[in-house]
């Protein structure tokens, strides 16, 4: 079985459990994905399935990748992506993989990239509290000393610091899977995954049970 699927992130509401409880979920939408690509491990060295996923303009691909596409008669995939599988074997390249893979109680892991928030200081990068506030005081937002005195008199590599914020890759693990909507490919995740809305996903399977 084809260990993950390729999604797209619709946003966040809630629902409530069959006990009553208040559940906090993330509506994706997962699949289908088209097998472009099947790696054996007799010739790769792994088996794997490459799965392609969303719609994107013929003229928009280049001859080589649409070449490739073509192999399993998928007009254009706007994103491709490997999955580790057991036996891919009982696949054929051009076969719809559905989310029938997954069940309801399931946990997942799903990777996404986050929010890019472009340069940010040390407050909103890393929640730093910020100097005082009363009069004289000439530290508001620095980021305060960096140094090391005289040795090693460098400043130590992973120092949090202002820079790039968000706009990195991200895995939220173990979250369970509370409903599934198979008419509309649609799962609901409890908690949040990271990523904008409309965002690429990657959902795959933990081996974590209830």
């Amino acid at each position: 079985m084809c260990q993950g699927l390729l999604g797209k992130k619709l946003g966040m509401t809630s629902l409530f459990s069959p006990e009553g409880d208040y559940v906090p979920v993330t509506v994706m939408e997962v699949g289908p994905c088209v097998v472009t690509q099947i790696k054996t491990e007799a010739i790769d060295g792994y088996n794997a399935l490459q799965l392609g996923f969303g719609e994107k303009k013929r003229n928009r691909i280049n001859k080589p990748l649409q070449g490739h596409l073509d192999k399993s008669k998928e007009g254009g995939s706007a994103f491709l992506r490997e999955f580790s599988v057991e036996n891919p074997e009982d696949y054929r390249i051009g076969q719809r993989v559905t989310l029938d893979v997954f069940q309801v109680g399931e946990r997942v892991n799903v990777s996404g990239t986050t929010k890019g928030r472009g340069f940010a200081g040390v407050i909103k990068r890393h929640g730093f509290h910020g100097g005082k506030k009363t009069h004289g005081s000439h530290s508001h937002r620095i980021p305060g000393s960096i140094g090391c005195s005289a040795w090693p008199a460098k400043v130590i590599k992973g120092k949090k610091m202002p820079g790039q914020f968000g706009n990195r890759r991200k895995t939220a693990q173990n979250l369970k899977i509370v409903d599934i909507n198979r008419d509309e490919n649609l799962i609901m995740l409890k908690g949040a995954v990271p990523g904008a809305v409309a965002g690429l996903v990657e959902i795959k399977k933990t081996q974590i049970r209830e």
